[in-house]
């Protein structure tokens, strides 16, 4: 059975960090592209980080760059977001998505979805 399970969020103040995981089952990662996206309540679904399958590229939103950081472990099937300086207007539910591509884009055109983990930002 194919699966995708977020795990790493929660309550953090603003300027702290967190590290969000998503690990895979039932396929190997090694052969997709994975992207983080993100819906906060009222706001519509926002593509945040993505990886390439080859040679790691990644690309982030605008919004993120230079805080956040996504990176793969093949090895372990996971895939990380490393997010730094966090903010409250990046407090959403986190949702990992793969596609069995080379290249990654942070249009919603994915194959496989986790069901998210919750990131709270808030003193």
């Amino acid at each position: 059975q194919v699966q995708l399970v977020e795990s790493g969020g929660g309550l953090v103040q603003p300027g702290g960090s967190l590290r969000l995981s998503c690990a895979a089952s039932g396929f190997t990662l090694d052969a997709y592209a994975i992207a983080w996206f993100r819906q906060a309540p009222g706001k519509e679904r926002e593509g945040v980080s993505c990886i390439s399958s080859k040679d790691g590229i990644t690309y982030d939103a605008d919004s993120v760059k230079g805080r956040f950081t996504i990176s793969r472990d093949n090895a372990k099937n996971t895939v990380y977001l490393q997010m730094n300086s966090l903010k409250p207007e990046d407090t959403a539910v986190y949702v990992c998505a793969a596609v069995k591509s080379v290249y990654c884009s942070l249009i919603p055109a994915y194959s496989f979805w986790g069901q998210g983990t919750r990131v709270t930002v808030s003193s």
